[in-house]
């Protein structure tokens, strides 16, 4: 969720980054975009992705202070169920979690993630709930597990 990497202005480093993680932690990444900064654009995105599928789709950007930085409000836009814990778990994790505002939550059986735009930021916050994302994504698919 960046204008500049949308743009073509500046590269995309924290996408990558999640896709790695991702991908060391066994899930398959199957679509990577690219959205301008703006309500609309971040909500149809959003809604988009998660039509007709289960799994994690994992936003970089647009959650921190800056007056464009929209993404948590466009995720709030269209979530049905939020995730708190799962937000408060991924603040939790460095120092400068403390001035992100991402979500998390459910649309559908998509579960999604705001992470910060800096490719360690993005690491470090999916890294502090990669764990639990197997789970979360079994029960999204409606599979019935023993608590």
């Amino acid at each position: 969720m960046s204008d500049a990497v949308a743009a073509g202005t500046r590269e995309d480093r924290s996408g990558p980054a999640v896709a790695a993680v991702l991908t060391e932690a066994g899930f398959s990444v199957t679509e990577h975009v690219t959205v301008p900064d703006g309500l609309e654009p971040l909500s149809s995105t959003l809604v988009r992705l998660a039509e007709g599928f289960c799994g994690v789709i994992a936003t970089t950007g647009g959650t921190g202070l800056a007056e464009r930085d929209l993404t948590p409000e466009a995720t709030s836009n269209v979530v049905e169920r939020e995730a708190p814990g799962l937000a408060e778990a991924m603040r939790a994790a460095g120092p400068l979690g403390r001035l992100t505002r991402g979500k998390a939550g459910t649309l559908g059986a998509a579960l999604i993630l705001n992470l910060p735009g800096s490719p360690a930021g993005a690491a470090e916050h999916l890294a502090a709930v990669i764990d639990v994302l197997p789970h979360a994504v079994a029960l999204l698919a409606g599979e019935t597990t023993h608590h």
